[in-house]
């Protein structure tokens, strides 16, 4: 066999071009997936009527939602980042606690169910969000309150 320096290529490439004027700038929210996923049904409250123009705007576009519809988009992520620091100001241990479980239990919703519990409890008294999952059945307790859950915590789990 041949023996051979591996070489990389990788490089940063970071498109130039401005953004139009038109379009409001905005940052970007800076989070991982476990607290976005965290904090997402509190996004979804506060942030429905943005996230339902932005729909709108991408249905109507006939396939150029992307970039037809970036105003609408940037709207929906100064929204999201506005909740992420509002809960980072007013129930930043709760959320901690309940976005390092996710990430260290794989994002499984069902095994973070205890600070998830206090997390919501936090966001509601400080903030008014609330969770509620669409399409969960009216008359059955959403699975987040439920004082038993049916997977978590198996005493002979091995892992």
């Amino acid at each position: 066999m041949a023996q051979r320096d591996a070489r990389f290529n990788q490089q940063v490439l970071v498109d130039t071009t401005p953004m139009p004027d038109h379009i409001p700038k905005v940052d970007e929210i800076g989070a991982t997936s476990a607290p976005l996923f965290s904090a997402a049904y509190f996004i979804g409250d506060r942030c429905k009527a943005f996230n339902d123009d932005y729909m709108k705007c991408k249905e109507e576009a006939n396939g150029r939602g992307e970039f037809d519809c970036m105003k609408e988009g940037r709207k929906v992520t100064r929204c999201a980042a506005s909740v992420i620091k509002d809960i980072n100001t007013h129930c930043l241990q709760e959320f901690k606690a309940h976005w390092e479980c996710l990430e260290n239990n794989n994002h499984y919703l069902f095994e973070c169910r205890k600070p998830e519990q206090s997390l919501n409890s936090c966001v509601f008294e400080k903030l008014g969000l609330k969770k509620s999952i669409p399409g969960a059945p009216e008359n059955e307790v959403p699975v987040h309150l439920r004082p038993k859950q049916k997977y978590a915590q198996f005493p002979g789990r091995q892992f």
